[in-house]
């Protein structure tokens, strides 16, 4: 395959080696020999079970979940410890292996007395209750090892509320429920850790976690690292810029943002430090860029897809919502990153040791077609998994196709090579998935006869397995949480905090938001995005909507604030990342990304109190140009208040009045939005006057 990036000059692209200091979901064993075998062994059948439950659906729903949540936990206990030492281990013990084996074949239950469950459900036998258990347990273990202590202690707390609720005061009380009820309720049926959300992560999430992973290895973090360098990378403190655009391209196709940080951070964090920006700004400018991989469209995070189907909107609706916003995120992150170039007077990269960016997109432009063809389909309505699967196999096949038809000396004999190929991949419109299989198959023993080959091939397999091993914490994460979803239901103790909400909402909306907010960033402290949303949207969410917020904008206000937890210390994970690659103070970058990130805190309530910058409620265009134009005009003021730079230094009383006039521009009151306008002019027309008098002063 052809190198993005063959015009760089030797170390640009240079960087350390993915930093140990910090691992987003704990520390895995460093597995060698037969062990090590394994476990990428299970982690290609794992992925080869999810590409066949997509192609051919040949299971039950119920059986489906219960063998996803199987492999998860085969996987976890053998590639992670049960406590984290300093030194690496390098062998499985016995019990992990145990454990491994008990938590896989336990999913087998579900399917051998698959009818049997059925006729009995809500009557579990003894039998019954000791595998749901045991898997109860598992899921709790192991989520415990992948993703810390937090979450589990969260979840427990809602299980302990389960048994013991009924002796709690006044109206947090229910009418109790037994130990069989509860594993029941958690176990067997799919409210519980087989719930919404696993099914959620055992279709469209590990697709997509899949397809991130196969661009990834084919080539795509080079490509568009040699495109944000060739165009912004010489221009006012380039390196910043390449960080955020970058990361923002990233995210389209990943929507982990400790993943991004650990990927593009690796290059980006030395590039910047290197031209001047202090470990700090670096480390807080590749956080808040790679945090916004969750918002941007096409991919989103997973959090995106359960939401799609709580929702049971499609998933085009929620990408929708999310375009405008994910633009002013971006945007907000462009312009910190420019005005704190003016203010340091950094320069770029010199333009001799970029990139060319159109060389770089015309060597690899065909990498850009699974993601066009990916956004196509999600637009013209077709469900995610098709979307997700026709994007996979066409990347596949795009990868394979390249190692052979860079043998192909002739020009020609190319164009009928992709044509044909094309043919292939098209016959799906008409035979199904089989066809398609075909064709990835043909070219997979192709590659074995042809030079290169057979490194293409172990591209492939290492795609696997990192697809597999990625979404074991987005995996695990959905299945416990599934406790708090199967005790909420059981006991409906969801009303009691909404209707908290709602008594205060009857008296100030922005109160009730600002509560959501606050819970979903205390929550965010201890457990990651999927479960903060899950948590936060069952309560709030549903009191919001009463409240008169779409449906929609509801559950995005509560996801944009589990991302910035993310962001906000003193648990930033995004921060911890960043910090270990710049070597710099994690409470330091995360307060400076709180900064940098200005635009997830307020676009958020910008779209509660107008809900066309989300495109929804009775929008048009001329509504939509005008709050995004309000928007970018309130960020853009944040932003020189945050700097403290224009054209020039601003004094301390011009960025107060540019925080009021931003301030303003937010706020949904009569006469706000003019008043707003008028400062907003009064300020810019004032700093650029100032600017212009400045030359004349020194040259007097």
């Amino acid at each position: 395959m052809t190198n993005a990036a063959n015009d760089t000059p030797q170390g640009l692209f240079d960087h350390p080696a993915p930093t140990d200091e910090f691992q987003e979901h704990g520390h895995t064993r460093n597995l060698g020999g037969w062990a090590l075998k394994t476990v990428v062994f299970a982690a290609i059948a794992f992925s080869a079970y999810q590409l066949m439950v997509a192609g051919f659906s040949p299971l039950s729903s119920l059986i489906t979940r219960a063998f996803h949540v199987g492999f998860l936990l085969l996987i976890a206990f053998l590639l992670y410890p049960a406590l984290q030492r300093a030194k690496p281990q390098t062998h499985i013990p016995w019990y992990d292996w145990i454990l491994a084996l008990t938590g896989f074949g336990l999913a087998f239950y579900h399917w051998i007395f698959e009818a049997d469950l059925i006729q009995r459900s809500g009557d579990p036998t003894m039998t019954d209750l000791v595998v749901g258990a045991i898997v109860v347990l598992l899921v709790f273990e192991a989520a415990r090892r992948i993703l810390g202590i937090a979450l589990p202690i969260v979840c427990g707390l809602f299980l302990l509320y389960g048994l013991f609720g009924q002796y709690l005061p006044g109206d947090l009380a229910h009418r109790g429920y037994t130990l069989a009820q509860l594993v029941d309720q958690l176990g067997f049926g799919t409210e519980g850790i087989y719930g919404i959300p696993t099914l959620v992560s055992a279709t469209y999430i590990f697709l997509f976690i899949l397809f991130g992973s196969f661009l990834e290895h084919a080539g795509m973090i080079r490509l568009f690292n040699s495109v944000a360098l060739g165009f912004v990378g010489h221009a006012q403190g380039g390196p910043a810029k390449v960080a955020v655009i970058s990361s923002g391209f990233m995210g389209m196709i990943s929507g982990s943002g400790v993943a991004n940080v650990l990927t593009i951070g690796q290059f980006t964090i030395p590039l910047m430090k290197r031209f001047g920006y202090s470990s700090v700004f670096a480390g807080a400018v590749e956080a808040t860029s790679s945090m916004g991989g969750q918002i941007m469209p096409p991919v989103m995070g997973a959090v995106a897809f359960i939401m799609a189907e709580t929702l049971n909107v499609p998933y085009a609706d929620i990408v929708k919502a999310a375009v405008i916003p994910a633009f002013l995120y971006y945007f907000t992150a462009f312009v910190m990153v420019h005005l704190e170039a003016g203010r340091l007077k950094l320069l770029g990269i010199p333009k001799d040791q970029c990139p060319n960016p159109w060389r770089a997109i015309k060597d690899n432009w065909y990498l850009i077609l699974p993601l066009a063809a990916l956004v196509v389909m999600l637009f013209e309505g077709f469900t995610p998994m098709f979307a997700g699967m026709m994007g996979l196999a066409l990347t596949a096949i795009l990868i394979l196709g390249s190692a052979i038809a860079a043998r192909i000396s002739q020009t020609a004999f190319r164009v009928v090579f992709w044509f044909a190929m094309g043919l292939g991949a098209a016959s799906f419109a008409k035979w199904g998935i089989q066809p398609v299989m075909a064709v990835i198959a043909a070219l997979a023993v192709g590659n074995l006869f042809v030079h290169g080959g057979k490194k293409t091939l172990h591209t492939m397999k290492m795609s696997l397995v990192d697809g597999a091993k990625q979404a074991l914490p987005v995996g695990i994460a959905c299945a416990i949480v599934g406790v708090i979803i199967g005790v909420l239901t059981l006991t409906g103790a969801a009303s009691s905090f909404a209707g908290y909400i709602l008594t205060i909402g009857q008296k100030s909306l922005f109160a009730s938001l600002f509560l959501t907010m606050i819970v979903c960033l205390i929550l965010g402290m201890g457990i990651p995005t999927i479960p903060n949303y899950i948590i936060t949207s069952s309560i709030a969410a549903p009191a919001l909507l009463k409240l008169g917020v779409p449906l929609i904008v509801s559950h995005m206000f509560v996801f944009y604030f589990g991302i910035m937890a993310d962001l906000t210390p003193p648990v930033a994970l995004a921060a911890f990342a960043a910090a270990s690659i710049a070597k710099a103070s994690p409470m330091r970058i995360g307060f400076k990304a709180t900064q940098i990130a200005i635009a997830g805190f307020v676009v958020p309530y910008m779209a509660v109190y107008d809900p066309a910058l989300m495109l929804q409620g009775q929008w048009t265009t001329l509504t939509v140009a005008y709050v995004a134009f309000k928007a970018v005009l309130a960020i853009s003021l944040w932003a020189v208040m945050t700097i403290g730079y224009l054209w020039q230094p601003v004094g301390l009383l011009w960025r107060v009045f540019a925080f009021v006039a931003a301030a303003l521009l937010v706020a949904a009151i009569p006469f706000t939005d003019e008043i707003g306008f008028a400062m907003a002019a009064v300020f810019i027309i004032w700093q650029w006057f100032k600017n212009r008098k400045v030359p004349q002063v020194m040259t007097a």
